[in-house]
């Protein structure tokens, strides 16, 4: 197939061309490495964008996107193309070992989620820390994620029952407030639970990060697999600066921070400490 007639059959005109741009805008704004498999995946999300423009060819709205500077039309870019699957305690042996760790401390334990998306690692952080510490324990979490429709919705709390499910009755009574009437079939974070995490739109490969703390423990997980190797080793030096001597990186389950970093060394189920 011609590269000019790539997906001709369809109802928006995408070229090999308008592939390779995309490409290189997303690495270029978020450090995401989009391989070729993932044609079908750029046509879906970054089509809607160029049907709600009113537009038929790709390339007429990447022209338009570039010539548009900073603002809503490249946040909507990047967040067509950021991937937010998550659920409530996600590879779930990672929290005892949370609350193994911040156990008995009284300084306020900070915990920063690097890809919080729409809210349920976070919350779930929040979770074991008041599990651990108390219901008044000082405790902070930070939230940051680059896809700010998914941050709108980790501010919301309210999520379907079939999201929750999992979680025991106890966690359910504790944390949640389930909707009635027209909020059937949803359930709210507490408000005192939410009030812990302060969510804010956080570009990992950006030059500027904006926290100032340094942190107890680093959820960064499933982040890495989306950078090339230079990207992934220049944001894990940058994630051991902000954390305390002793605090602990939670990665993904597929990736190998000590072998990307000389800064981390393992400690077992993709937990890390700093060497």
């Amino acid at each position: 197939m011609a590269a000019s007639s790539l997906f001709s059959e369809r109802d928006l005109h995408f070229s090999a061309g308008d592939f390779q741009t995309i490409r290189t805008l997303i690495y270029q704004r978020a450090g995401i490495v989009l391989a070729e498999h993932k044609k079908d995946m750029v046509y879906s999300r970054v089509g809607r964008l160029v049907r709600a423009r009113g537009l038929t060819r790709f390339a007429d709205y990447l022209a338009s996107l570039e010539a548009s500077g900073e603002g809503v039309e490249w946040q909507a870019f990047v967040n067509a193309l950021t991937t937010n699957l998550t659920s409530f305690f996600r590879e779930s042996h990672h929290f005892p070992v949370l609350a193994d760790h911040v156990r008995g401390r009284r300084d306020p334990v900070r915990v920063w989620s690097a890809a919080a998306s729409t809210g349920e690692e976070p919350y779930s952080i929040v979770m074991t820390l008041l599990e651990t510490l108390g219901e008044h324990a000082n405790v902070e979490v930070l939230g940051t994620d680059i896809d700010t429709e998914a941050l709108d919705r980790a501010r919301r709390a309210v999520y379907p029952l079939e999201q929750v499910a999992r979680l025991d009755d106890q966690r359910m009574r504790r944390f949640f407030q389930k909707g009635s009437g027209a909020r059937a079939g949803y359930a709210r974070v507490k408000p005192a639970l939410v009030a812990k995490v302060r969510f804010q739109v956080m570009n990992l490969v950006a030059r500027d990060w904006p926290s100032e703390h340094r942190f107890d423990a680093i959820f960064c997980r499933n982040v890495m697999i989306y950078f090339d190797r230079e990207t992934q080793t220049r944001v894990l030096g940058r994630l051991a600066d902000r954390l305390k001597p002793d605090g602990l990186l939670f990665a993904g389950h597929s990736e190998n921070v000590s072998y990307l970093s000389d800064r981390f060394r393992s400690r077992g189920q993709t937990v890390y400490s700093l060497v």
